[in-house]
């Protein structure tokens, strides 16, 4: 069975980069701009891994990980975080939300694929 994954972006350019690099290697993707109920659709389309940009326009990256880490049915679900904003202290307040990875933008294309191999079981 192809192993799915749910990308959380709001820039449509990285969304579109994310779902064109994961499709290519195999994966079925879902997507989400940042708007409305992000941990729903976690729960409703249960992914194997969520992709999450921590700054959304709609929506608070670190919140959302939260509410999905306090929900039995998606607990489990490993989290990449992704960031444009790396500053002192922000990788260590983003890991203890329950993400199992945490990468910066301008993300490198090795970089993201590995992390996402990692992460999936």
């Amino acid at each position: 069975m192809q192993k799915k994954i749910l990308i959380v972006e709001d820039n449509a350019l990285n969304l579109r980069l994310f779902n064109d690099l994961l499709a290519a290697e195999g994966y079925d993707t879902v997507t989400s701009n940042g708007e409305g109920d992000i941990a729903g659709l976690a729960r409703t389309t249960r992914p194997d891994l969520i992709v999450m940009d921590m700054r959304l326009a709609q929506n608070d990256g670190l919140e959302t990980t939260r509410r999905i880490k306090r929900d039995e049915t998606t607990r489990a679900i490993p989290v990449i975080a992704i960031t444009g904003c790396a500053m002192a202290g922000d990788e260590e307040r983003i890991m203890a939300t329950g993400c199992a990875d945490y990468l910066t933008k301008p993300v490198t294309l090795q970089g993201f694929l590995s992390s996402v191999r990692r992460h999936m079981h």
